[in-house]
């Protein structure tokens, strides 16, 4: 790759980079996307499996999607929406042994989020499992479903960060795959794939961006890597950034992976149904029955369950799968069903995990890694949102903003700039 010099260098081609250059492509600002893989959306990713189903290996949900801005761009991509309520929201939607606990299971969940959001503001931060109601029978699951939406268990994160976490509530799906909608964004951006990024040396004029594929120079450089890359990455940074290595650390990815299995007989199942596979203990997957009315079984692991699962690879995953719905439907479910796909987030080498949560009293670490860098380094990515973590649509607003600030940085040190 020769010596390329551009105003802008975007690391990362997922939710808040591709974000960020749909921003600068508006303003006239040169710039590129320098991405590790071969393939655009990072932690949004979607794939065909061998029965034809598009299904998505990392985000899948349009969360808080009646005010998402994502919504919107899959729209004028063509794409159909799903607006029809998650299998967590409904009542009717849950399926086996347990069903006839849910509603009280529902009522301890929301009895909890409500002393969770109810704090004091200027209460002193504290872990989320002193927020549990001692000896209630429903903390173990309470504290499963909080490795489903933060990747940990409740003694890892901070209270004060998931009171922050901003939810409308409404859930929507695309059809045909998440991950496709930053696979369609990419296609109109310069992105550089293959590229992975081992410096960025700052101590210049010129910001130095050392690739795998050559030198890049920049103006500026929006840094949209997941927080346990830069935290594991203490040299990435040219000075070295202790503060930054410091935020990221404060902010650990969290873990979930899913398993999608083939329902040889799918009409023995209702279309979005759901059940959890062992109520009563946080080791336990979350199974989605027939998603979009297909023939799928979506199986979701998070926290340590997750962690144990993709050490051991898909056939643990599998094996542990096969027998909680042995344990919910009886051993005959497993004459009806073909292991199709797994994914683990943790061992893929450019993401590392799943999504990001604050540890306890490190809430304020958000804004800290997001903070710029003499107006020529910025920072992106749902780690960086104080209120949107999590989400594909917290990183790409992220990467929005950091390229804002970083047209304004480009103004002050160049006049008449765009």
């Amino acid at each position: 790759m020769p010596h390329d010099e551009f105003d802008v260098a975007i690391i990362g081609a997922g939710a808040a980079g591709l974000g960020a250059a749909l921003t600068l492509a508006q303003s006239g600002v040169s710039h590129v996307v320098l991405e590790a893989r071969e393939r655009p959306g990072g932690r949004a990713w979607t794939k065909t499996l061998a029965n034809g189903e598009d299904v998505d290996l990392g985000c899948g949900w349009l969360h808080s999607a009646d005010n998402n801005p994502l919504v919107a761009i899959a729209e004028r991509q063509g794409r159909e929406i799903d607006r029809s309520p998650p299998p967590w929201a409904r009542n009717d939607a849950h399926i086996g042994p347990n069903r006839d606990r849910m509603a009280a299971f529902g009522a301890a969940m929301a009895e909890f989020r409500e002393r969770v959001e109810n704090r004091a503001a200027d209460a002193t931060d504290v872990a989320l499992d002193e927020l549990l109601t001692p000896e209630d029978p429903f903390n173990p699951m309470i504290d499963a479903v909080s490795t489903y939406y933060s990747g940990a268990e409740l003694h890892k994160i901070s209270a004060a960060d998931l009171a922050a976490y901003d939810d409308t509530g409404v859930n929507w799906r695309v059809r045909g795959g998440y991950g496709a909608v930053f696979a369609q964004i990419a296609r109109g951006v310069d992105v550089r794939y293959g590229c992975e990024v081992r410096a960025v040396d700052h101590g210049s004029k010129a910001i130095s961006v050392e690739t795998s594929r050559g030198t890049i120079a920049a103006r500026a450089v929006i840094v949209t890597l997941p927080s346990d890359v830069i935290a594991q990455t203490p040299d990435l940074f040219r000075p070295a950034l202790p503060h930054k290595t410091e935020a990221a650390a404060d902010l650990p990815l969290g873990l979930a992976n899913k398993i999608y299995m083939e329902l040889l007989a799918p009409q023995d199942f209702p279309a979005d149904s759901r059940a959890f596979g062992a109520f009563g203990r946080r080791g336990t997957g979350a199974y989605h029955f027939r998603p979009h009315g297909g023939s799928l079984i979506e199986g979701f692991f998070g926290g340590e369950c997750a962690e144990a699962l993709e050490r051991g690879g898909e056939g643990a995953a599998w094996d542990f799968a096969l027998s909680e719905l042995v344990g919910l439907f009886g051993a005959d479910v497993a004459r009806r069903l073909r292991p199709l796909c797994f994914y683990g987030w943790r061992d893929d080498p450019f993401a590392r995990g799943a999504y990001s949560y604050a540890k306890p009293g490190r809430v304020a670490s958000r804004l800290a890694l997001a903070a710029p860098i003499d107006d020529r380094l910025f920072f992106a990515g749902e780690a960086c949102s104080p209120h949107l973590f999590s989400t594909a649509h917290g990183a790409f607003e992220t990467g929005r903003q950091a390229a804002s600030a970083a047209k304004k940085g480009l103004r002050l040190t160049r006049p008449g700039a765009p």
